[in-house]
């Protein structure tokens, strides 16, 4: 907000003391996330700035803190909304009561379909959602040149948007082999943001490898799946934000790298989380409890999860429960447990109406569904004459890292057939933006599917069809399912469909209500449990499959791709 001379002079008053305040929070034990200690006082808010604290004042409006812990909002310092599955304003409803009062986020699943008319409506959101999203412009749009997606950005289209009053930077620089082969388009997109913050994404990169990608000025990783990995990384300047999503799940993995000597170097995010998951578990409040609960040091978790997140992405006036700092507050029935009561942003209470009075608009990406209908023909795989064993991508729970594997499958006059006794189905990947109709099959395993078929237009990052099965006709009723819907899930059993979420914007995300997603996400899940499948989170797990910049074996729409020699399987 603009602050004239009039306004500032009031804050300075009210923090002195000489006149009211607009709201005051009474009765709080404030947790200061610098030293840890805790300590009875007000907190008093002129507008969106806290003016006083350690203190006792009085206030227009009073807010009884009875008792709770107060401390900084927290800062979700890298996520896709469009992962949410549901619209930025839903988004906003249903994670800001987690204390989530920042996150910042990366629009490239709507950019990878509709380019700059994704990010523009990002934007449009962002400036009248009650939380404050801030927005990386996507840096790879598409991720890598061998998938299709439904757009493309260069530099030039990115500047457009670069000063806009919500824009941090550029975001995460998945296409991480293009960096070190100085491909020009990813030179220019770098260049143009040396300086201001990069975001970064790198995967199992190490040694020098990994001082050419940080020589780029990237400042930052969520992809560290070890504390080995992340402790490198750690040690040549590269921020660590711990991740904890619906399908990555690192908090485990990488809570020992967080203490008091590194937990300036250490954020938090969820990078993909859909609202079942927050309703069941929370949001950051989950990582954040989940960390105390395995040792690490109190306050500083609490100072990763908002002032080390602000600074490490130059948001300087948030993050400290302090004068001067914009009034992002969680009060907390329980500091351990971190149990949200209540959540001050931008110095108001958070009530539904506050929600109620945003400016909708309008969605975008209706129409963005372009795949043609397919028949049980589609998914017949042709035998490979040139191998006696067949490339089968494993997949493991709690991973989006997925392992090569290989199988002897039998063939017949329908092609090369599932192992259903040893976990080997079907996988394809369909074009859908209307461009060339590309379908490319091959083989999956450690889903556990005994029957049926489960199909996704999430495909990060191009957003293509994918679908995994053990029937043939099964795959094509929940493909065609999502072509009807414009885009979303299904599960098909014994040909017809038995659970299914449309997602019309741009395929990805819901019309409804964040509740209503929820519910419809649980019987989808059920639905693919009846089909013996064994992966907790099957959806975004399918989703995954077809990340051809994430470790080891994935598909593509143009085929299987071994990203560590990042080139197709031959």
């Amino acid at each position: 907000m603009t602050i004239s001379p009039e306004l500032l002079t009031r804050m300075i008053k009210a923090g002195a003391g000489e006149v009211p305040a607009d709201v005051v929070i009474k009765n709080v034990r404030l947790l200061d996330v610098i030293s840890g200690s805790v300590t009875h006082t007000d907190i008093a808010i002129v507008a969106d700035r806290i003016v006083g604290t350690y203190g006792y004042y009085n206030g227009k409006t009073l807010i009884q803190g009875d008792n709770r812990f107060a401390v900084p909002g927290f800062i979700d310092t890298h996520l896709h909304i469009e992962s949410s599955l549901v619209t930025p304003f839903e988004f906003d409803r249903c994670v800001l009561p987690h204390g989530v009062t920042t996150v910042i986020c990366d629009p490239h699943e709507i950019a990878n379909v509709l380019g700059a008319d994704g990010i523009r409506y990002f934007l449009e959101c962002a400036e009248r959602t009650v939380m404050d999203i801030r927005v990386n412009l996507s840096s790879c749009v598409p991720a890598t040149p061998h998938e299709t997606s439904g757009a493309r950005l260069e530099i030039a289209d990115l500047e457009k948007f670069r000063h806009h009053r919500q824009v941090i930077g550029l975001a995460e620089m998945m296409n991480y082999p293009g960096v070190l082969a100085a491909d020009p388009g990813i030179i220019a997109k770098l260049v143009a943001f040396q300086g201001e913050h990069i975001d970064g994404h790198a995967p199992l990169v190490t040694d020098l490898a990994l001082n050419g990608y940080l020589a780029a000025g990237i400042r930052t990783d969520h992809e560290s799946t070890t504390a080995v990995e992340a402790r490198e990384k750690l040690s040549k300047g590269m921020a660590i934000l711990i991740r904890e999503g619906s399908v990555s799940k690192d908090l485990e993995a990488l809570a020992e790298i967080l203490d008091a000597n590194t937990s300036a170097y250490v954020a938090l995010c969820t990078d993909d989380r859909n609202p079942l998951d927050t309703l069941e578990e929370g949001h950051l409040d989950s990582s954040i409890r989940r960390l105390i609960g395995r040792g690490r040091p109190l306050h500083h978790v609490y100072r990763a999860a908002s002032h080390s997140a602000a600074r490490i992405f130059g948001l300087k006036d948030r993050g400290l429960v302090a004068p001067g700092y914009r009034a992002d507050i969680a009060l907390l029935d329980d500091l351990e447990g971190c149990r949200v009561a209540e959540v001050i942003t931008a110095g108001r209470l958070v009530r539904p109406e506050l929600f109620a009075a945003r400016q909708p608009v309008p969605p975008v990406g209706l129409a963005s569904m372009k795949a043609q209908r397919v028949g049980p023909s589609t998914f017949i795989v042709p035998p490979n004459p040139r191998q006696n064993e067949t490339p089968v991508i494993a997949v493991r729970p709690g991973l989006i890292l997925t392992y090569r594997e290989s199988a002897t499958l039998e063939v017949s006059d329908k092609g090369t057939l599932p192992d259903l006794e040893n976990d080997v189905i079907k996988i394809a990947v369909i074009e859908r933006h209307g461009i060339n109709g590309n379908v490319a099959l091959n083989f999956t395993k450690g889903f556990g599917l005994k029957r049926g078929a489960i199909a996704s237009s999430v495909g990060h990052d191009s957003h293509n069809i994918t679908v995994v099965g053990a029937d043939d006709e099964d795959m094509a009723v929940a493909v065609n399912r999502l072509i009807e819907l414009g885009g979303g899930f299904a599960v098909a059993d014994g040909g017809r469909i038995t659970a299914e979420l449309a997602l019309p914007i741009a395929g990805l995300m819901s019309l409804l209500s964040f509740e209503t997603v929820a519910d419809k996400l649980h019987h989808l899940r059920q639905a693919a449990y009846d089909l013996g499948c064994t992966l907790p989170e099957p959806f975004l797990q399918v989703a995954f499959l077809a990340l051809p910049v994430i470790p080891h074996l994935k598909m593509t729409d143009r085929g299987l791709f071994d990203v560590d020699k990042f080139d197709f399987v031959k």
